[in-house]
């Protein structure tokens, strides 16, 4: 499993807010904002401040999707 935060660059849209001023606002370090942008995992307690600045849970910034395996056969 994978973390897609599509929906969360969807609601920052919709409110057209661009990401620096996001990153401003909410105080998220350069790094973190880096493994936002790549589809990384991040703490709990960033998510939770995201969610809490948006009055939103969880579900509605981000998602776990399925990766795609290539078996290998011998």
């Amino acid at each position: 499993m994978k973390i897609s935060y599509k929906k969360l660059w969807v609601l920052l849209a919709e409110k057209e807010i661009s990401k620096q001023n996001f990153r401003d606002v909410l105080n998220i370090s350069t790094g973190t904002m880096t493994k936002l942008n790549k589809g990384e995992a991040v703490s709990l307690d960033t998510l939770l401040r995201i969610c809490e600045h948006f009055k939103c849970n969880i579900g509605d910034i981000c998602d776990a999707v399925e990766v795609e395996t290539v078996e290998c056969r011998r």
